[in-house]
């Protein structure tokens, strides 16, 4: 990296798209400054924050004059600058297509599941909770299902899948979603929570 360039992480500690990209600035070994953005006072809708990200969300990512928005986007630029031999984010097509299939799951499934449920029983977010802990238990039994057959998403290596849907999968219960159910899941975020450079998301509340 070049000693002028700075990589700059815009976003909430308590937020899980935040926690996924610091997640893997860490898992890369990068050197990073968070800049917490003060969700609650409104911080993500200033001019000064809007100008990095239009849309007013988080987590934004500065590396040097490069502005990256959205945790997904953050995720696939990390990889794609900083892991050159494709660990995190493959080349091939077929294998490129399965973490893409989970990026979807962790925008879809996952965003109106677990991470619904956790907004509205932790932040007051007026979501139908019961509605929300309905979809993570589908997505969780589709996961439970299909992580029984791999240590990780897309095979026995860590990917960029395992990244996209960890932190909301790992906060289900404080949005009222139990895991007990589900043995391979909670494997599965024990063989994430071993990686070299793992980071955990703090405790809401």
């Amino acid at each position: 990296m070049n000693s002028e360039q700075k990589i700059i992480l815009h976003g909430a500690k308590l937020s899980g798209h935040s926690h996924r990209a610091e997640l893997m600035l860490n898992l890369l070994g990068l050197n990073y400054e968070f800049r917490a953005v003060d969700l609650a006072a409104g911080a993500q809708r200033q001019p000064g924050f809007l100008r990095l990200n239009p849309f007013g969300t988080v987590p934004v990512l500065e590396d040097g004059q490069i502005v990256v928005a959205d945790s997904i986007a953050i995720l696939v630029y990390l990889a794609g600058k900083y892991d050159p031999g494709h660990r995190w984010l493959p080349a091939d097509p077929l294998p490129a297509a399965q973490v893409q299939r989970w990026f979807s799951v962790a925008q879809g499934d996952v965003f109106n599941g677990p991470c619904k449920a956790r907004l509205a029983k932790v932040f007051g977010y007026p979501f139908d909770h019961g509605q929300a802990v309905a979809v993570a238990e589908r997505l969780l039994k589709i996961l439970e299902a299909h992580i029984a057959g791999s240590a990780f998403f897309t095979g026995a290596a860590a990917t960029l899948a395992d990244v996209a849907l960890y932190s909301y999968i790992a906060k289900a219960p404080e949005g009222g979603v139990a895991l007990d159910a589900f043995p391979n899941v909670r494997a599965w975020l024990e063989r994430v929570e071993a990686l070299p450079g793992f980071l955990a998301m703090p405790e809401a509340g």
